[in-house]
């Protein structure tokens, strides 16, 4: 750009920036059209490359724009630095499969939707309540793909020696399973049998995810934006005038089965990881995603067990669960953004969702595809993914700190339980503010 003032380059940037959100308004708009190649498009995500890849393939023989479409599988525990590593470098992603939790923290990396496309109620009227972080003041930050909720897993076995034929349909139940089921040492009081994996925090697979569904199904909520200015704030503590009290509520009730004086006492912080506990047959129930259901099947063949629906609180506000929720987002250094904006409209068109969703095993986050009647283990997976909820984490390993401490200050005592709970409000709004 040798040559040019400040007011030409200004002007080329802003032109530039119109054609690239041009292409994306045609690329929603059109949705599946199936006419030429749009390019290489290279995909980042965290879900199976051999289920998306043989998608990707059934799909290029009816749509040639997906004919030099790739899909590479990246580790979920080192995805976020690898990805940020990769757009620092020039070398990242046409597209990425992006968890909602992760939305808010790349939000500046990438190219938002704008409102005059698709309107917020557009979005919330074509998926799921899950998806909600992925509206920013900015736009549509992605198009969703996927919604894994949560799924109550249990072991028949366990719940027919204790003389309970069926799973529990709400939490006040676990009092009376608890002392049927767990079983301790009689000699050193160390659990031997597990009811539930409440209580703890290191050795729960999906603690924060689980204590956050708590306190959505307490009516709280984590975060929350400001009606005035925009802005996330942190939702942790009661505020003046609130009568749910939903984070202390959630807190004591998670913590409860972490205190040995209890009669409902069920999990302690030197046994094994949570999973690995439900798959060897020494713990009852265990709250997972609908995703880790081969996985557990893999462990342990020979386990006898089946998802069913979470538990909710008698007489709560709604049912309500948690889900993570994985949309298609285009970065700002993306090689090929107008490929990639029509292949992620694409990829989240009705067929090609209900085919990466049956692929993948995971419930589409279309709210029509998920209204079609499904069998099995769907039918239970896609009705979870209905009532899933989530929140803006501003950094999920932060927040997992935060989450942390809160309960195990709690259960060690440093802290009592509105501390530990204010605490963490104070940390979370300071990390919203940086």
């Amino acid at each position: 750009m040798k040559g040019l003032s400040v007011f030409q380059i200004v002007l080329v940037a802003v032109f530039g920036a119109l054609a690239i959100a041009a292409v994306l308004i045609f690329a929603f708009a059109v949705g599946g059209n199936t006419s030429t190649s749009v390019g290489a498009v290279k995909i980042w995500g965290t879900v199976s490359d051999t289920a998306f890849n043989s998608v990707i393939r059934q799909a290029t023989e009816t749509n040639a724009q997906l004919s030099l479409v790739t899909y590479i599988h990246k580790d979920p525990d080192t995805f976020i630095s690898d990805l940020t590593n990769a757009l620092a470098s020039g070398t990242g992603p046409d597209l990425v499969l992006l968890p909602q939790d992760a939305a808010y923290a790349q939000a500046n990396k990438l190219i938002p939707i704008p409102y005059t496309t698709i309107s917020k109620s557009q979005f919330q009227n074509t998926f799921v309540e899950a998806a909600n972080p992925f509206l920013a003041t900015s736009g549509v930050l992605g198009v969703p793909l996927l919604v894994d909720p949560l799924v109550l897993y249990w072991n028949k076995d366990m719940l027919a020696t204790g003389g309970i034929a069926q799973p529990p349909q709400y939490w006040d139940q676990l009092y009376d399973m608890a002392a049927q089921i767990t079983k301790r040492d009689q000699s050193s009081g160390s659990i031997i049998k597990s009811l539930i994996d409440f209580g703890e925090y290191s050795n729960v697979q999906n603690a924060k995810d689980v204590i956050s569904m708590l306190i959505l199904q307490a009516g709280g909520m984590i975060t929350g934006r400001e009606s005035d200015t925009g802005a996330i704030v942190s939702s942790l503590a009661p505020k003046t005038g609130d009568a749910t009290q939903a984070t202390p509520a959630a807190v004591r009730f998670y913590t409860e089965f972490a205190d040995p004086s209890k009669p409902d006492y069920s999990w302690s912080r030197s046994l094994g990881n949570s999973r690995q506990e439900f798959a060897a047959g020494d713990l009852a129930l265990y709250v997972g995603y609908a995703s880790e259901l081969p996985l557990i099947k893999a462990m342990n063949p020979n386990l006898n067990f089946s998802p069913a629906p979470i538990p909710q609180i008698r007489n709560g506000p709604r049912s309500t669960n948690f889900g993570r929720v994985y949309a298609f987002v285009i970065p700002k250094t993306s090689s090929n953004p107008t490929g990639a904006s029509i292949v992620e409209s694409v990829l989240t068109a009705a067929d090609l969702s209900t085919l990466l969703s049956t692929g993948l095993g995971i419930p589409s986050a279309r709210r029509d595809v998920l209204a079609a009647k499904a069998v099995g283990d769907f039918a239970l997976f896609n009705k979870q993914a209905i009532i899933a909820r989530s929140w803006v984490d501003p950094d999920p390993t932060k927040t997992a700190q935060i989450f942390r401490d809160m309960i195990e200050n709690t259960t060690s005592g440093a802290s009592l339980l509105s501390e530990a709970v204010q605490r963490a409000d104070q940390e979370m709004q300071q990390l919203l503010s940086q």
